[in-house]
C-alpha cells in the first residue's frame, strides 16, 4: 500500500500548490484522480514518482519510507511515471527504449504485443529514433509502452489522453483494464475524460491542493453528474432572469 501522510509542496515563488494530502491507495487498485486546472493533480502524481520532493509530509510504500528517494531510487522500488508530455531520446530507437524498460531483450512478438496495445504496428516504428520525428500522439504511445512493458507494481499516468486521437485513447481503455484485471498492477491515473472514470475503483477529487472528495468510481460518477446537472439548471435560470 502506498500512504501520503500530510503531504505539502511549494513552488518556487512561495506559492502553495499542495496543502496537507492524507491518501491511502490499496495495492491492485485503478485510482483515477481528476479535479479543476491547478488543484495540484500533476504534482502529486510527480511526488509519489519521486520527480518532486514534498515540501513537508512523508511517503510510506509497505511501511517503507520512501520520501527522500529520488526517481531512479523509486522505480527500482516498483513505481513507473508517464509524462504528461514525453520526454525524446535521440539517438535511442523504440526497440531499445522498450527493451531498457523491460530490463531484458525482448523477442519480435511480445514488442509487436506491446506497441499493438496502444495501437501501432511494431514494424513501422522499432528501428525509428524516439526524437523530433515522431509526432506528439506517438511519442505519448510509445512512453505508455515502456510503463506496460516495465509490469510495474504502481504506475502513474498523467492525462494519458493529452494529444492522441479517439481511436488510440479507446484502445488506450481496454489497454488499462487489461492491465488492472490481468496484470494486477496498481495504477493512478490523473484525467478528466469520463470514460477513465468510469472505469476506475476508486475517483480522488483534488481541488485547490487538498482532497476534497472520494470514493468508488459509482459513487463519485453519480455525484459529479448531479453537480452538474444542478449547474447546468442554475445556468438556465440566470438566463431566463436576465431575458
Amino acid at each position: 500500500m502506498l500512504k501520503l501522510r500530510n503531504i505539502s509542496w511549494s513552488a518556487p515563488d512561495g506559492k502553495a500548490v499542495l496543502k496537507n494530502i492524507d491518501l491511502d491507495i490499496e495495492e491492485g487498485r485503478l485510482v483515477a484522480v481528476t479535479g479543476p486546472n491547478g488543484g495540484g493533480k500533476t504534482t502529486l502524481a510527480k511526488i509519489i514518482a519521486g520527480i518532486e520532493k514534498p515540501t513537508s509530509g512523508v511517503i510510506e510504500l509497505d511501511g517503507r519510507d520512501i520520501t527522500a528517494l529520488d526517481v531512479t531510487e523509486r522505480a527500482k522500488t516498483g513505481i513507473s511515471f508517464a509524462f504528461q508530455q514525453p520526454v525524446r531520446f535521440k539517438g535511442v530507437t523504440v526497440r531499445q527504449l522498450i527493451e531498457i524498460a523491460a530490463g531484458d531483450k525482448l523477442d519480435d512478438g511480445r514488442l509487436c504485443s506491446i506497441l499493438g496495445s496502444v495501437g501501432l504496428c511494431a514494424m513501422d516504428y522499432l528501428g525509428r529514433e524516439v526524437d523530433s520525428t515522431l509526432s506528439g500522439g506517438e511519442i505519448k504511445r510509445i512512453e505508455i509502452a515502456t510503463v506496460l512493458a516495465r509490469h510495474s507494481r504502481l504506475s502513474v499516468f498523467d492525462e494519458p489522453e493529452a494529444g492522441i486521437d479517439l481511436w488510440s485513447f479507446k484502445n488506450l481503455i481496454e489497454v488499462f483494464k487489461e492491465v488492472h484485471e490481468n496484470l494486477k498492477g496498481t495504477l493512478v491515473i490523473i484525467s478528466h475524460q469520463e470514460r477513465i472514470l468510469r472505469i476506475a475503483d476508486e475517483i480522488v477529487l483534488i481541488s485547490d491542493g487538498r482532497v476534497t472528495d472520494r470514493g468508488t468510481g459509482d459513487e463519485m460518477i453519480q455525484k459529479m453528474l448531479t453537480q452538474r446537472e444542478a449547474a447546468a439548471a442554475c445556468r438556465m435560470q440566470e438566463e431566463l432572469f436576465h431575458e
